[in-house]
């Protein structure tokens, strides 16, 4: 196991060398920069343009040195936490994505464990009562959820929030709290406000999540051993969690790749919709500008932790399944 888990550390440095690589070409394949949109976007509102500021800003970002000597700069700047400045904020990269990252990071764990609380029970039952009323029901309510675009559902339960409840509409806090520093006063407006992003968010996921419980349980319940150890006396709950349930829970396991980046960037529509002070939009604004060092350094944090993610379940998943070896091969 250990020199397995060395030798995935060990890969996922060129795999992150490659990807640091596209990521950048990517950014930089657009024709023009951010400066040049700064231009345009000063001419289209009449404004009259500081050549010499162009210039010197031109010269302090780097945009009259070549594209390789910028990447390997970016790159080496990582290595000693520096992510690079963010022409549109005008701030260190850090500084603009850490005020955002403590409400990102809070939406998305909450959201995660609404999900799993509604998940896990209703696909047990659904499994367990196959073809039951409360299995028809909740199949009905999973399709719905699934069916319904998040952004629409957005804008309900915002206006039913602003009308049952008196929650001003959008944000994850009141405007009066935004540039106030964190105090108790601001944290429950950040509770009074959490749970419609939860719901929103939450609802696609819940409904997927219970589909695939209700269908991998279902396929391990009717496999021989689980018969047996029924025909043998085991208890129906020992026999349903010991082996059925955990051989089941390979899917979820292996969604750790996806869960982790999936926390820091959140739910980028969504957020749009609800006017969420979270990363997700942050990093859409940051693509449109052509603000490459915040889009760049966002890209490759969601890269490490895919790669970290993925590492996490393989190791997950050899725990939790005997049949799956890391090694591979057979086995004798």
């Amino acid at each position: 196991m250990l020199s397995y888990i060395v030798r995935r550390i060990l890969l996922m440095i060129p795999t992150l060398a490659i990807t640091s690589a596209l990521i950048f070409a990517i950014i930089e394949a657009p024709p023009g920069d951010y400066l040049e949109s700064y231009i345009a976007e000063l001419r289209a509102q009449g404004e009259s343009i500081d050549t010499a500021k162009i210039e010197y800003l031109r010269t302090e970002y780097g945009f009259d040195k070549s594209p390789v000597e910028r990447y390997f700069h970016w790159v080496a700047g990582m290595f000693v936490g520096d992510f690079g400045y963010s022409f549109a904020y005008e701030l260190p990269v850090t500084a603009v994505v850490g005020d955002r990252l403590f409400l990102t990071i809070l939406v998305s764990v909450v959201t995660i464990l609404f999900t799993w609380l509604i998940a896990f029970p209703i696909g047990i039952y659904s499994a367990t009562h196959q073809y039951s009323w409360g299995d028809y029901g909740f199949t009905f309510l999973g399709l719905l959820g699934l069916a319904t675009p998040n952004f629409l559902l957005a804008l309900v339960m915002m206006y039913l929030a602003n009308v049952w409840f008196g929650t001003s509409i959008g944000g994850l806090m009141d405007p009066s709290f935004v540039a106030e520093p964190m105090s108790w006063a601001k944290f429950l407006s950040i509770l009074d406000h959490l749970w419609v992003p939860v719901v929103v968010i939450g609802t696609s996921g819940t409904a997927g999540m219970i589909r695939r419980i209700r269908a991998n349980l279902l396929d391990e319940l009717q496999k021989q051993y689980v018969i047996t150890a029924r025909a043998k006396g085991l208890h129906p709950f020992r026999s349903l969690v010991k082996y059925p349930l955990r051989m089941s829970l390979n899917f979820f396991i292996s969604d750790i790749g996806s869960l982790l980046p999936a926390v820091i960037s959140g739910a980028e529509v969504v957020a749009i919709v609800l006017s969420l002070e979270t990363t997700g939009p942050l990093l859409i604004q940051a693509l449109q500008s052509q603000d490459m060092y915040l889009a760049g350094s966002f890209l490759m944090f969601l890269s490490l932790l895919t790669v970290i993610g993925v590492l996490i379940s393989d190791i997950a998943l050899a725990y939790l399944d005997p049949r799956i070896r890391l090694s591979g091969g057979a086995r004798k």
